[in-house]
């Protein structure tokens, strides 16, 4: 259905544009209306790297590759190939609402008064994918909070790691280190421990839902920064709250954050 309704698209001469999360990146991990979408576009707009992950699905298709810190070309590519009336998508890994590509396309689509539709089409994220790994480590009130400098100020960033962590909400550590930046991820544990115990169980995934190259571990928030080598841009980290806990199974160590039912009902 999906792919014949971009066929009439294409012989209408209606132009489309897709913002398409694309989860963890396999093709198994894509909604089945994003692989649709994907099969039956006239246009693929990305990063080489998730072109690449995307690779088994690319052949009609007309491919525009670029390298990380090109958004803001690739975005405007993206809109002038839709104002020329093309069913165009570009690929945004995770959940392109979530640290990707959905804002800066929407922002350059405004821009330049782009009349055909915009469609955001949602992914699997880093966090959601992270936390099944981990086991249930965000079934309770929880923030996102990327540690990621270049176009947040450090001191917004420290402003929002603080109020969460006063408040007690799980958190989200994305994009903790990079080549330029080695000590995000220290300071953010520094100051998350001023209102958090140390006994508060943290878990580290790398490469979430990637095959033979995801692993995990599950620490606490008094040992964390033991593992500061282990942590790289590919890893997400989770720190709960007070009411979460280790469970050490037969199976290994899962995260448990529980939602409250407990406090209700007999299990």
């Amino acid at each position: 259905m999906e792919g014949s309704q971009l066929q009439s698209q294409n012989e209408n001469e209606n132009g489309k544009l897709f913002i398409i999360g694309i989860g963890p990146g396999s093709v198994e991990q894509l909604t089945i209306r994003a692989r649709d979408v994907i099969l039956n576009s006239d246009y693929i707009v990305g990063n080489g790297t998730y072109l690449d992950q995307m690779a088994e699905l690319l052949d009609k298709q007309e491919i525009i590759r670029s390298s990380m810190g090109k958004e803001v070309d690739r975005a405007k590519k993206a809109v002038e190939l839709a104002k020329e009336n093309k069913v165009v998508s570009m690929i945004s890994g995770g959940d392109a609402n979530v640290y990707g590509m959905a804002g800066l396309v929407m922002e350059v689509a405004e821009h330049a008064d782009l009349e055909v539709d915009v469609e955001v089409l949602p992914g699997v994220t880093a966090i959601t994918a992270g936390a099944s790994v981990l086991g249930a480590p965000i079934v309770n009130d929880f923030a996102v909070i990327s540690l990621s400098d270049l176009l947040t100020p450090w001191e917004v960033i420290e402003k929002r790691l603080n109020a969460a962590a006063a408040a007690d909400f799980v958190i989200s550590l994305y994009n903790p280190k990079s080549r330029q930046r080695h000590s995000n991820f220290s300071r953010a544990i520094d100051i998350i421990k001023q209102h958090k115990d140390g006994s508060v169980p943290v878990g580290l995934v790398k490469n979430a839902l990637r095959g033979e190259s995801q692993d995990y571990i599950v620490t606490t928030l008094d040992e964390v920064l033991d593992h500061n080598d282990w942590v790289d841009m590919s890893t997400m980290i989770i720190v709960c709250n007070a009411d979460s806990r280790i469970w050490k199974s037969k199976n290994g160590e899962k995260i448990i954050t529980p939602r409250g039912y407990q406090r209700k009902y007999d299990y």
